[in-house]
Order: C-alpha cells, then sequence, then structure tokens
C-alpha cells in the first residue's frame, strides 16, 4: 500500500550533493545518527514539559523536517561512502524508535494518555514487524504502508500545526487518533504478510 516511503530516491537524490560536501569534511553517518536522535529527545522533551503552551508545537514539524533530512544523510554516508557499521546499525534503528516516541509523547498531555501510549506502542510495533523482514531474510527490510515513520510524521506535524493554531484540540481529534492507531495495526499486518509471501516465493 501506497506510502511516503515511496517519495526517498528523489528525496536522497536533493540531497547527495550535501551527503559527499560531509562526507569530504569527515562527518560520520554515526555522528549524524546520534545527532537526530538527540535533537528529537532534546524537542520532545522540552513540548512535553511545556505541552500547554500551543503555539510552541511549531517545533514539531520543523523537528520532523530536520529529522528526515538527517536520516536520510546517515543512511547515504553509511551506504555510499563505505560507512556501513554494526554500532551504526543499531543505531539507526534504536535511534527512530526512541526519537518517534518522545516526539509523540507531548501529545500524551494534550489528548488522552492512554490513546498516545497505544499509539507510541504501535508505531514501535510496526518498525519491530518492518525490521523482522531483514532478520528473517523475507526479502530485506519492509516499509509498507499505509503507516509507515514518514507518514506518522506527516500526522503528528499536521496535528501538531493544528493544535498551535487552534491553541487546543478537540473530541474529532481523538477519533482521528484512533483511526490513524487501526491504520498502524493494519500496517504492522501488512508488513507481516507481505514478508511472509516474499519469503514464500522460489
Amino acid at each position: 500500500m501506497l506510502s511516503l516511503y515511496e517519495l526517498k530516491p528523489q528525496f536522497q537524490a536533493a540531497l547527495r550533493p550535501l551527503a559527499k560536501k560531509c562526507a569530504a569534511r569527515g562527518i560520520t553517518a554515526n555522528q549524524i545518527t546520534w545527532l537526530a536522535m538527540v535533537l528529537s529527545v532534546l524537542i520532545g522533551g522540552f513540548l512535553t514539559l511545556f505541552s500547554k503552551t500551543a503555539w510552541l508545537f511549531w517545533l514539531l514539524p520543523l523537528t520532523f523536517l530536520v529529522r528526515m533530512v538527517l536520516n536520510a544523510l546517515d543512511g547515504m554516508l553509511a551506504r555510499e561512502f563505505m560507512q556501513e557499521s554494526a554500532l551504526g546499525g543499531y543505531l539507526n534503528e534504536v535511534g527512530d524508535v526512541v526519537s518517534d516516541a518522545v516526539l509523540y509523547l507531548p501529545f500524551a498531555f494534550v489528548l488522552s494518555g492512554f490513546q498516545m501510549g497505544v499509539f507510541i506502542w504501535l508505531a514501535a510495533l510496526t518498525e519491530i514487524f518492518g525490521l523482522l523482514g531483514k532478520i528473517h531474510g523475507f526479502n530485506g527490510r519492509r516499509y509498507d504502508g499505509p503507516m509507515g515513520k514518514s507518514d506518522r510524521a506527516l500526522f503528528i506535524s499536521v496535528l501538531a500545526i493544528w493544535y498551535a493554531l487552534s491553541g487546543s484540540l478537540n473530541g474529532w481529534t481523538s477519533l482521528l487518533v484512533w483511526l490513524v492507531i487501526l491504520a498502524m495495526g493494519f500496517t504492522c499486518w501488512q508488513r507481516l504478510n507481505n514478508g511472509l509471501r516474499a519469503w514464500a516465493k522460489p
């Protein structure tokens, strides 16, 4: 099913000159990964502390955009400039889960804590199902939609802008979040099902 991940090749092509400059200056993929995670933790923690100050949530879409750039850069540096490492593999996967969780966390104090707890749990689960495709040789890591990492980032960014502009979120927002939670559950199923199909092919 369609996901924003399908646009990744074009996004990487636009960033390739920047990746070359980073490599030329000795900047490593792992350094970029650490930067993305630290930035996410700082902004997520800050917004959690000041979750009632709605206008601060403009920081969320900006952070997701910067993080998207950093994530693309660390991948290109690793693959195209011979910087792949076991540590980098761990950092890449763990960093994404940690960064996602901490950037979603502020909404636990704006909406329902239970609802956002389920949201964060399922977000992590989608990444686990994606990673299991690689671990078990099911034709590599799975990035199936409809609610992958980039799609969740877009949804949370829209939610943050909505909150920043209106100053509050109503009951319709909660319903929308539950629908996205269902979409994440379906994403887990998609990644499992498509991974098994790929594995079954001769």
